[in-house]
C-alpha cells in the first residue's frame, strides 16, 4: 500500500508552560485541519477548511505570559461541530492564517 504524504502550512503542539510538551497535535494544509490526540490510542479529526463557519482566539492571562493562545472553530462538520486548537504558540497569527485559507 503506497503511503501518501500531505504537505502541512502549518503545525504544531498543545503548549504547558510555552513548551510543547503535549500528545496533542495540529497540522494545517490547504484545504483540511488535523487533530491528533494521544499516545497509546490516537484519535485523528480532520475539518474541511470550507466546513469551517466562525472563528475566534483567546488568550487568558497565563497564556500570553507564555506566548501561546487557544483558537476556537465553530463548523458545518457532524462529528466535530466545535474545535478547539489548545495553547499553541502565535496564536493571533495562526488565526489570521486559517481565517484567510477558509
Amino acid at each position: 500500500m503506497e503511503n501518501i504524504r500531505i504537505e502541512h502550512i502549518w503545525q504544531d503542539r498543545k503548549r504547558y508552560f510555552g513548551l510543547p510538551l503535549s500528545f496533542t497535535r495540529y497540522a494545517l494544509s490547504e484545504d483540511r485541519l488535523f487533530l491528533s490526540v494521544g499516545f497509546f490510542s490516537i484519535k485523528d479529526e480532520e475539518v474541511l477548511l470550507y466546513r469551517i463557519r466562525d472563528i475566534s482566539s483567546t488568550r487568558t492571562l497565563w497564556q500570553r505570559l507564555f506566548g501561546v493562545g487557544t483558537i476556537h472553530c465553530c463548523t458545518a462538520d457532524k462529528t466535530a461541530p466545535e474545535l478547539d486548537i489548545l495553547w499553541i504558540k502565535d496564536s493571533s497569527n495562526v488565526k489570521e492564517l486559517l481565517s484567510d485559507m477558509v
